[in-house]
């Protein structure tokens, strides 16, 4: 049991498509379909508890990563502090399911469905299976993508033309602050220093920085790729 704590990844190394991350995958999936099939049989305490359950697994997640590190005495400031993409997403959904605000809704929406997703296809992990950090990982990860689909499908919030423009400005703003971050810690955080070490799509998107300005492109697109189906959805209406 102890060695499901322990940093020694030697003993549960993560495998990139293997059976325990393809089941991860899917879990997930099985979920968001749930989560669609029963959008409309929600009442005011059904929401609530929902809202709940999913905060709850956000911040016990956060808790536990936390402590992991803790534990194992090997916390930093240059790795543990809430500045990946991931992390922020993670206490902006917190954010925006307790206050239901629509402009946060807008920021958060993008930028953590594909974050979040991305680093359940790609992740930057190094425990696999059992190990509590592949559990704490893919939950969390699992979590912040149904806070965003439960505001779309549940709450019934939308999107403008414009949404996936002011969630990229936004990303930008705390990408420079994340940046400066970066240069003060000698970290690393969301990547903006050098490449993953785990295997990632950025591996494919040039040298240091120019993978970064091919991200900001990459990001845009997918941001409106994810905008596509709510314009659909208001053609189909007129």
């Amino acid at each position: 049991m102890k060695d499901l704590l322990n940093f020694q990844y030697e003993k549960y190394p993560f495998e990139l498509f293997s059976l325990s991350h393809i089941s991860a995958i899917i879990l997930l999936l099985v979920f968001v379909f749930l989560l669609y099939q029963y959008r409309n049989k929600f009442n005011a305490l059904g929401k609530k508890v929902l809202i709940w359950v999913l905060i709850s697994v956000m911040a016990a997640g956060e808790i536990v990563f936390h402590i992991w590190y803790a534990v194992n005495d090997v916390w930093s400031l240059a790795v543990n502090l809430p500045f990946q993409l991931c992390s922020l997403s993670l206490y902006l959904c917190i954010i925006m399911l307790l206050t239901r605000n629509r402009f946060l809704f807008e920021i958060t929406f993008f930028a953590s469905m594909t974050g979040a997703f991305v680093a359940m296809v790609t992740p930057e992990l190094f425990f696999g299976f059992p190990h509590i950090r592949y559990f704490q990982f893919f939950t969390v990860h699992a979590a912040i993508v149904l806070s965003c689909l439960y505001m779309v499908w549940v709450e019934e919030f939308t999107v403008t033309f414009f949404s996936p423009i002011k969630s990229f400005l936004a990303l930008n703003v705390i990408s420079a602050g994340v940046y400066g971050m970066n240069v003060l810690l000698g970290a690393n955080y969301m990547f903006l220093t050098h490449k993953p070490i785990n295997p990632s799509p950025i591996d494919y998107l040039g040298e240091y920085p120019w993978y970064l300005l091919s991200l900001e492109a990459i990001s845009l697109f997918l941001f409106y790729l994810l905008y596509l189906p709510f314009y659909i959805r208001e053609i189909v209406k007129k």
